[in-house]
């Protein structure tokens, strides 16, 4: 692989997209985790498919769509959630299905044959052009800076929100830029992983780490690692046996998280035991 690694293109696009990802995953999908978003995340996630079927309905490019569609999704869910206090699960439930159907019914109207929209529901690393390279990369940057620098604010909110408010830091407008976080998360990982597959790797590296350290900052480098391994075995694997790439990273992450499980178990008791 390390031959054709040099010689495609494809696969250097491959590698650099799953490894600027991972680091999104890492830290993204930790603070998910710790804030128990994940199943908000799976709504944001799939709204963004009515986006995806817009920028084909437009002939523009269905990723800047999908960007627009999340974000939009990410301060609706935001918002109503503090002013009308329905429910989650609620709320939730109907973005998901609104977005899947606008997607479903701009591809319907969008003229000629229907486009191929698997790589967009279920991922191919394989496809990533230099275009989302481009986008990976600068949603990575921003994304790095905007935790550094904010470090301990997202600290102290994660720990108690509400003491945090008494406190003086602006947990509202944390709240926000959380929202819109996992939103361009989701949308510099749709190709990688794809619309369905999204949550299982912002989700499955963060909470592998989670069972080694409560240690925030620990945590988010450690799922960066995880991350990285799940993403470049995943695609190996992917490239020898001519499988979906999407698939195989998701499931190398998800029996990996099972079984660090049991290892943490097995630990544990032992600990007890001595």
């Amino acid at each position: 692989m390390i031959k054709a690694f040099m010689e495609y293109t494809f696969l250097q696009n491959a590698v650099f997209s799953a490894l600027l990802a991972s680091i999104i995953c890492g830290i993204i999908g930790t603070i998910i985790i710790e804030e128990k978003l994940v199943m908000m995340s799976g709504g944001i996630a799939h709204t963004s498919f009515g986006g995806i079927g817009l920028g084909y309905f437009l002939k523009i490019e269905p990723i800047i769509g999908a960007l627009f569609f999340s974000i939009l999704a990410a301060i609706g869910l935001i918002t109503i959630r503090r002013k009308i206090k329905v429910n989650s699960d609620t709320l939730m439930g109907i973005f998901w299905a609104v977005g899947m159907a606008l997607g479903i019914l701009f591809i319907a109207f969008t003229p000629g044959y229907p486009p191929d929209i698997s790589s967009y529901l279920f991922g191919n690393i394989l496809t990533v052009t230099s275009f989302d390279i481009k986008i990976i990369l600068i949603f990575t940057i921003v994304l790095v800076f905007t935790i550094s620098a904010l470090f301990n604010y997202w600290k102290a909110y994660l720990f108690d929100s509400q003491f945090s408010s008494v406190i003086g830091i602006k947990t509202k407008l944390l709240e926000y830029l959380l929202f819109i976080l996992i939103a361009l998360a989701i949308v510099a990982l749709i190709r990688v992983v794809g619309i369905i597959l999204v949550i299982a790797l912002l989700t499955a590296p963060p909470a592998i780490a989670k069972l080694f350290s409560y240690d925030l900052k620990k945590m988010i480098f450690y799922a960066i690692f995880f991350s990285m391994f799940f993403s470049l075995a995943g695609l190996w694997i992917s490239y020898q046996f001519n499988i979906s790439s999407g698939a195989s990273i998701v499931l190398l992450a998800g029996f990996s998280y099972f079984i660090a499980v049991l290892i943490s178990k097995r630990t544990a008791g032992l600990k007890t035991y001595s």
